[in-house]
């Protein structure tokens, strides 16, 4: 008699909280790293507030999402960085797929600022964040001999910087995460976190439009061909 995996009744309980457009659609939004309104959500889902208001309970429920109350506004963001790389990965896998020809000049702008460069989660995707993935590791920062790892000259270059990583916790100082426009990985853990973090909060970047995508500004160009050696011409 075959003994059944005592993990299939979980992963059967998290497929069919993905296996919902309506809830997919939310899931992909908040890949940007922010909390979301549940009225944003529901305008963006493109249903009503009472509809929405279900899937995000069982999103909740099932540990997918994270809620905070402040007066009469409820947020949502993701759970953790883990739920981020699972909806990644699983939307790096259908990507080729979902190829459609965009139908408006507008969806066509968007999905080319989305692929130059934008947020996944909390670390930079795209172009832009295989460009910097690949400068990293071409000046043996990074090592991607056995997986991504950070080298100990791009742990002092981190510091030399004056981008801190916050090494406490499970999650890895630095792991791949497959790209689904560019189809390589590019950087993500503590280190991809924090990079991104600091490229924004440094103006080196900003968020464009009212989807993840950003953009690299001219003194972040300059920045980052001093630091990493990378043309301006890579970063637009």
């Amino acid at each position: 008699m075959t003994t059944k995996d005592a993990r299939a009744p979980e992963l059967a309980r998290l497929a069919a909280l993905v296996a919902d457009e309506t809830r997919a659609v939310c899931l992909l939004a908040l890949l940007d790293g922010r909390a979301w309104t549940a009225g944003e959500l529901a305008r963006h889902a493109g249903v009503a507030a009472s509809t929405l208001s279900g899937h995000l309970g069982r999103l909740i429920a099932g540990g997918l999402l994270a809620e905070e109350r402040q007066g009469r506004h409820r947020y949502v963001r993701l759970a953790d960085p883990q739920v981020a790389q699972l909806l990644e990965d699983l939307a790096a896998q259908v990507a080729p797929n979902a190829a459609a020809r965009p139908r408006t000049l507008r969806e066509s702008n968007a999905g080319s600022a989305m692929a130059r460069g934008r947020t996944c989660y909390d670390h930079l995707a795209g172009r832009l964040g295989i460009t910097l993935t690949d400068a990293l590791t071409e000046r043996g920062l990074l090592s991607q001999d056995a997986g991504f790892a950070l080298t100990e000259a791009g742990l002092r270059w981190f510091d030399s910087v004056g981008i801190g990583l916050e090494r406490k916790g499970r999650r890895p100082l630095a792991r791949g995460c497959l790209d689904w426009t560019e189809r390589r990985s590019h950087l993500a853990g503590v280190a991809g976190a924090a990079l991104c973090r600091h490229a924004l909060d440094a103006g080196w970047c900003v968020r464009i439009g009212s989807e993840r995508a950003v953009k690299v500004t001219p003194s972040g160009e300059r920045v980052l061909g001093e630091l990493l050696g990378i043309s301006a011409g890579a970063l637009r």
